[in-house]
């Protein structure tokens, strides 16, 4: 499957009101769910992709004490598992800094999975209070990314 062919369902899915969706060929899954990331995998490539997730493993014990935080704000969690970008390209200035205020749906970073850039949206209007990851560091599926203070 090429990549246009891939963008082509992508647009054809979120125009759809299809919630969710699973296609397999040979040695290609793609999953879609509005809910949830979309996630593109090669199936041989599967266990070589599962040693990197094995080592977020070690980072959910830094990652608790932001979430003992979280009383304080609400939290923008990583909607798939990823190499974090806190901007666009490495010479831009990054989406959002500590103390930015940010609207709802208001792109705060880029996950890369796959090779596939991942807007991540702000689930609410607030103020980053702390960013609870580091530039090019790969991230768990929910993990904390960010920390706001609602406003």
């Amino acid at each position: 499957m090429e990549l246009s062919d891939i963008f082509a369902l992508l647009e054809r899915f979120e125009s759809s009101s299809i919630q969710r969706m699973e296609l397999r060929m040979e040695d290609f899954r793609l999953e879609l769910d509005k809910n949830a990331a979309v996630t593109v995998a090669p199936v041989a490539a599967a266990p070589v992709a599962a040693a990197p997730v094995a080592a977020p493993s070690a980072a959910p014990a830094p990652a608790a004490a932001p979430k003992a935080e979280a009383p304080a704000g609400p939290t923008i969690n990583a909607p798939l598992v990823g190499t974090f970008y806190s901007a666009p390209s490495p010479d831009a200035a990054p989406f959002v800094s500590v103390g930015d205020t940010v609207k709802k749906g208001q792109t705060v970073c880029i996950l890369e999975a796959m090779k596939m850039m991942s807007e991540v949206p702000s689930p609410a209007d607030g103020v980053v209070e702390e960013i609870l990851v580091r530039d090019g560091e790969l991230v768990g599926y929910d993990q904390p990314l960010f920390r706001l203070r609602e406003v």
